[in-house]
């Protein structure tokens, strides 16, 4: 299998992108798990351009790397500057590393008119520099920037720049679509058109179009040997190419090995480590490593994988540390309910009624407004209460929610918020329990009140905490009579699971889910009760 180097540019491409903005710390995390994943090169930061990436070079000295290599990043020489004299090549030097990424135009237009300097003296600069670092014994790579625009406008002088970084020792030239609007086709021939110069060259692909990961693939077809990118696709507008899709197409799809199968394996995990790193949301549609990667619905879908996997997944998901999922909603068959009751634990027959009892009861419900495939939580809890013979661990008796109509002044300790308090009675067994709670808001306080009844039988369940709570209004014309969805995602510290209620009533829709998702973690702990 042909090998691949893997360079990425997270910690400096990737904290460009808007909303995004890592500690050094943040950094120092992110390059071990790329270490782990496998990385080849691990490009730290221009460190001429900023206090935190001087300091991450400082630091990033004392990491034990199994086999990454830290890169210092930073442009060719001033036009005005000697390459032995040049801050920014200066401080490259000073940072450490064994290997450095030089960034020239390789564009006439760049050249020129960002530049102002002439063709000519761009070449020098481009030589200068690479051949300065080389007789500094420094592994040397060139960010030919701007190369496919310049090559679309000026293709001689692209191909001058590249074949004068070759001359000069370049151990690789990158050829970069900048601003990321090249199509797969142009990626491959100008990439061809390189291969007459005796250096390996690589590919830095924008997604501008949209294009970034089939660009980066048609450059290896073309003969690129180093491709770089970002975890998550992370960068500046659009983001970079997607580390996580090129990755296992490399090794998957196109037989080049690039990473171990059991590197492979830690994608997905990885890929939630740095948007938890990076405080973003997980991307779930994202290929390979997202939660919906390989998610059905469609009952026919299902009813074709419990056949065989292979007839609606183009790869066996464990390999990038991900997993099959069977979501239930109204789009769903009874092949669906029986690939779910069963990884549930219940063995249900698709000759049996009861199966497609429960979808009729899914349909139905779902068009109350309630939503199974992202509360599946809640799903389970509706395939256990249909089962003969089961018993809820708790049942509500009543409630009452009052809300005060006037503000408490400041003095009273609440800061003038509106005071709600919620009252309830529940039943476990044969014994009850009436209870009261103040909250923020009544679903607070509904919440507080049910959870202070439930302590009293089930005292752990303290250990549950709503962490997140969505509400949707289903049908915006309906004014505020309008059904609402409510989702509830809870965690015992441990696990995390999701809950959904439905209701002209904001306050029904929200009990729905809280009773859920509070049933939902007793029968799965099977916590053993107190008797008054």
């Amino acid at each position: 299998m042909q090998k691949i180097q893997l360079y990425d540019t997270t910690l400096r491409d990737g904290a460009q992108s808007e909303g995004i903005s890592f500690s050094v710390e943040d950094k120092l995390k992110i390059a071990r798990k790329m270490d782990k994943l496998g990385i080849h090169y691990i490009e730290g930061g221009w460190p001429g351009s900023n206090p935190k990436d001087i300091d991450f070079f400082k630091t990033a000295k004392e990491l034990s790397l199994s086999h990454a290599q830290i890169v210092a990043f930073g442009s060719t020489r001033h036009a005005k500057n000697n390459a032995e004299n040049d801050p920014n090549i200066k401080a490259m030097l000073d940072a450490g590393t064994s290997t450095v990424c030089l960034v020239g135009k390789t564009s006439e237009l760049h050249a020129t008119q960002v530049l102002e300097t002439t063709l000519e003296q761009n070449l020098r600069m481009i030589w200068d520099s690479i051949k300065y670092l080389k007789s500094k014994d420094y592994t040397v790579f060139f960010d030919a920037e701007h190369f496919f625009d310049g090559y679309k406008m000026n293709a001689e002088y692209s191909l001058k720049c590249v074949h004068m970084a070759a001359e000069a020792g370049a151990d690789c030239v990158v050829l970069c679509d900048t601003n990321g609007g090249s199509l797969p086709q142009e990626i491959a021939a100008a990439t061809a058109a390189c291969q007459t110069f005796d250096v390996p060259l690589g590919i830095h692909a924008h997604n501008d179009g949209e294009l970034a990961v089939a660009n980066s693939l048609a450059a290896v077809s073309a003969g690129a040997v180093q491709v770089q990118g970002t975890i998550n696709g992370y960068g500046e507008r659009c983001g970079n190419a997607n580390l996580c899709s090129i990755i296992p197409a490399l090794k998957l799809k196109m037989g080049m090995s690039s990473i171990s199968t059991k590197q492979l394996a830690r994608l997905s995990d990885i890929s939630h480590y740095v948007s938890e790193i990076a405080n973003l949301i997980p991307n779930q549609y994202q290929p390979y490593v997202g939660a919906s990667a390989f998610a059905h619905k469609a009952g026919l879908h299902v009813s074709g994988i419990m056949r065989n996997d292979a007839s609606y997944q183009h790869m066996d998901p464990s390999q990038v540390g991900n997993a099959s999922r069977v979501l239930v909603s109204e789009l769903a068959g009874k092949s669906n309910i029986v690939y779910k009751a069963k990884n549930l634990g219940f063995d249900l027959s698709k000759e049996n009624d009861y199966a497609k009892g429960v979808l009729d009861e899914i349909k139905r419900l779902e068009n109350a407004g309630f939503q199974y495939d992202v509360a599946e939580a809640s799903f389970e809890m509706l395939l256990r209460r249909s089962q003969e013979g089961y018993k809820a661990p708790f049942e509500l008796v009543d409630f009452l929610v009052v809300v005060e109509s006037q503000r408490r002044p400041p003095a009273a300790g609440n800061g003038g918020r509106m005071l709600s308090e919620a009252m309830v009675k529940v039943s476990v067994g044969n014994e009850s329990i009436h209870t009261a709670a103040e909250g923020d808001g009544p679903v607070d306080a509904l919440d507080a009140a049910l959870r202070k009844a439930l302590k009293t039988f089930y005292p752990k369940v303290a250990d549950v905490k709503l962490i997140d709570y969505k509400v949707r209004i289903l049908e915006e014309s309906e004014g505020t009579g309008a059904p609402v969805r409510v989702l509830i995602e809870s965690t015992d510290g441990e696990h995390f699971w999701r809950t959904v209620g439905s209701s002209t009533n904001l306050i029904e829709a929200s009990w729905l889910s809280l009773v859920d998702s509070l049933e939902y973690w007793l029968v799965r702990k099977g916590k053993i009760r107190k008797t008054l």
